[in-house]
């Protein structure tokens, strides 16, 4: 039996009665002082602290997943003291007892935390099972859970003072000097040590801890908060866990596209380094500077929102914050043992110390936030975890209750009005401008569950406007039948460009609308399956839906001739990135996902084939979860099968790593073999000129 079978209360009821939450009704853009949650919630910040007396549980502790993480880790050293399995209770699993309900297993074993290892369908109500129940820490580790119900949990979450979610979407927690793992990090990159890690990315941590251990640094943590639009746990709230733990010596920080949690770090990072006598050093990447604008790369959570900045914006405010920032994984431990060992230089050649990172090229530091641009934040949206509805459909639903539309009115007096997602606070928001410039807008809050725009909100947003008194009940009419498309529909975003007319009747008209559908509410839980046929598959690329029902993540870059082959949505941006930084121009992002296997791998290679403007490709791998060996067997297996007239650049790090790199060495085909990152871009940035 499923937990949302076993659970008879809905959480939709539950989020409607949730008491008010604090809000940032008409805050700026990038609130510099407030937290990220309610006071009440921040007060959960200590079930971060793991260790070796920590008590964990399994959800859905007798799946075949949750077996395996569960063996493992129990052997590493994490003391697991049972787990949940509706239907199930009274049974022993690995020699512990399962129970039917998170209440009874906490009443009897008291646990610490528990591992959330169900399905996205049932992950929210696993979740909601755990608040109830008070468990500590609850880490749930499921993708493509859908943001609508994440929203509900959000609101949950933040009227309690018991409960710390991390994830969803997330490679979990681990102390490594404390010996506690809730999650399903590679175990063989991680050993105790004295680096922090806290990162969006699961490839890309796995990456960090891999260059910390080659340095001779090892980890103390690492706090895998997750990729997902909303997750319950942010980069500053890790960060502030590394700051304050007394294992961590030296901090990486890992961020990426999407969002502002990154700007909430550098605030961090900034009043730390001023304030702190003795400041533990901070490395940062941050992945998707390169990525096209509005396309989803992979993660959940990595695109833009109106008013969201940018990657660059991201490394600016961490730069002028004292971070140190590097542009590869692999650069982090020699970056941090020159700056533990006092000496003079880093990996790049430039002199770093505690709190004053080297300056990187086109990289421009910033005393304050960064304003954004009108090309960063206006962009058409083509992403592959939404659909976005055709415009005339979506001024067809205003049309048909009763709200005008306004055709040909001129762009340049038109304002924004849209309904989207706070992400700096993990709540619902509405985003005003009073230009058509997105750049000017302001957002403001309001509570999930919310049937209309309050009194006190609807002032805010009208005055923001500049708006004429009079067309404040057109303005409420408006919002109202937004917020009915948004909750109803589960979209992550309704926007629209208004203009008033003050000598009608109804005093505001919609010029141009656009709505962004969140496909996890389909293709997890089967809800609005009318929506999914919306779909407009011509428009999109052949070889993208293709690859699409392979399970691979396959998106056009512009002017580009190096394919790109990688594992985990991060270290894809990254290696863009990384390409473009030494003259590269990829001609695609491409994730294979997390646990390739050697077909997919080949898979991946004829999508890139297809491309006539490739003339090289390098395959980037971090074996995570994912096997080195298998990796190997898929390059071959192509190489051969696919009569490969473009040379292949080969980089293979991670789990089995020797046994891939051995396969490729005995393969005699021409392939070029390398373990350092840098010199393997290198070489495929000068067979691609070559070429």
């Amino acid at each position: 039996m499923s937990y949302s079978a076993i659970r008879a209360r809905s959480l939709r009821s539950l989020s409607l009665a949730s008491p008010r939450t604090t809000g940032s009704v008409g805050s700026p853009r990038f609130p510099s002082k407030s937290r990220r949650y309610s006071s009440f919630y921040d007060q959960t910040l200590g079930s971060l602290k793991i260790n070796s007396d920590t008590r964990v549980i399994f959800q859905g502790f007798t799946g075949r997943q949750a077996t395996a993480n569960a063996r493992e880790s129990l052997a590493w050293g994490t003391n697991i003291v049972g787990g949940v399995t509706p239907g199930r209770e009274g049974e022993e699993h690995l020699g512990l007892p399962v129970y039917g309900r998170v209440r009874d297993a906490v009443k009897d074993l008291r646990p610490d935390a528990t591992a959330v290892y169900v399905s996205a369908s049932d992950a929210v109500s696993a979740i909601e099972e755990a608040i109830e129940a008070q468990v500590p820490l609850i880490v749930a580790v499921a993708e493509h859970i859908p943001v609508h119900d994440m929203l509900r949990i959000m609101s949950i979450l933040k009227t309690q003072t018991t409960s710390r979610l991390v994830g969803p979407n997330s490679p979990g927690i681990i102390s490594i000097t404390g010996k506690c793992r809730i999650g399903f990090q590679p175990l063989p990159c991680f050993s105790p040590g004295r680096v922090g890690i806290v990162a969006r990315s699961g490839t890309l941590s796995y990456e960090t801890a891999a260059s910390t251990l080659r340095s001779g640094l090892g980890q103390s943590m690492c706090i895998g908060v997750g990729g997902d639009i909303i997750p319950g746990t942010s980069l500053r709230d890790g960060l502030q866990t590394l700051i304050e733990d007394k294992d961590t010596e030296a901090i990486a920080l890992v961020g990426e596209l999407g969002g502002d949690a990154e700007l909430d770090a550098a605030d961090l990072i900034k009043s730390y380094l001023k304030s702190s006598a003795n400041p533990k050093p901070i490395a940062a990447l941050v992945a998707g500077v390169n990525a096209p604008a509005g396309r989803i790369m992979g993660h959940a959570g990595a695109f833009s929102l109106p008013g969201e900045p940018s990657a660059r914006d991201k490394i600016n405010a961490l730069e002028a914050a004292g971070a140190i920032m590097v542009n590869h994984p692999s650069r982090f431990g020699p970056v941090l043992k020159s700056v533990l060992d006092s000496t003079t230089t880093t990996a790049t050649g430039a002199g770093v110390h505690p709190g004053q990172g080297p300056r990187r090229r086109q990289i421009h530091t910033l005393a304050h936030r960064p304003m954004l641009t009108q090309k960063t934040l206006n962009q058409p949206r083509q992403q592959k975890r939404s659909i976005s509805i055709r415009e005339e459909v979506c001024l067809a639903y205003l049309r048909e209750r009763g709200l005008p539309i306004k055709h040909g009115v001129d762009p340049n007096t038109q304002k924004v009005l849209a309904i989207s997602i706070n992400r700096h606070t993990g709540s619902p928001c509405v985003i005003a401008s009073p230009t058509k410039d997105v750049s000017d807008a302001r957002k403001f809050d309001f509570v999930y569950g919310s049937l209309k725009v309050d009194d006190m909100c609807l002032e805010g947003i009208a005055s923001w406007l500049q708006l004429d008194p009079g067309s404040k009940d057109s303005l409420a009419l408006l919002l109202n039948e937004l917020l009915k498309v948004f909750i109803d529909q589960e979209h992550f975003l309704v926007q629209t460009w208004v203009v008033e007319t003050p000598q009608e009747a109804k005093k505001i008209g919609v010029a141009r609308a656009h709505y962004d559908y969140d496909v996890a509410a389909s293709k997890s839980c089967g809800r609005h399956l009318d929506i999914m046929e919306l779909r407009d598959t011509e428009s999109e690329d052949p070889d993208e839906l293709a690859a699409e029902k392979d399970g691979i993540i396959y998106i056009k870059l512009k002017d580009g001739n190096i394919g790109t082959l990688v594992n985990g949505a991060g270290l894809a941006m990254n290696t863009v990135d990384a390409l473009a930084e030494i003259g590269g121009r990829a001609a695609n992002f491409l994730d294979t996902g997390g646990k390739a296997t050697s077909l997919t791998v080949k898979k991946s290679f004829e999508f890139i084939l297809r491309d006539p403007r490739v003339k090289c490709i390098i395959v980037n791998i971090f074996g995570g979860l994912t096997r080195g060996d298998m990796i190997a067997e898929g390059v071959i297996m192509a190489f051969k099968e696919l009569e490969m007239q473009v040379p292949v650049v080969v980089r293979i790090r991670g789990t089995n790593e020797k046994e891939g790199q051995e396969l490729i060495e005995k393969s005699n085909l021409p392939l070029y073999a390398f373990d350092d990152f840098d010199e393997a871009a290198a070489k495929a940035v000068e067979l691609a000129a070559q070429n």
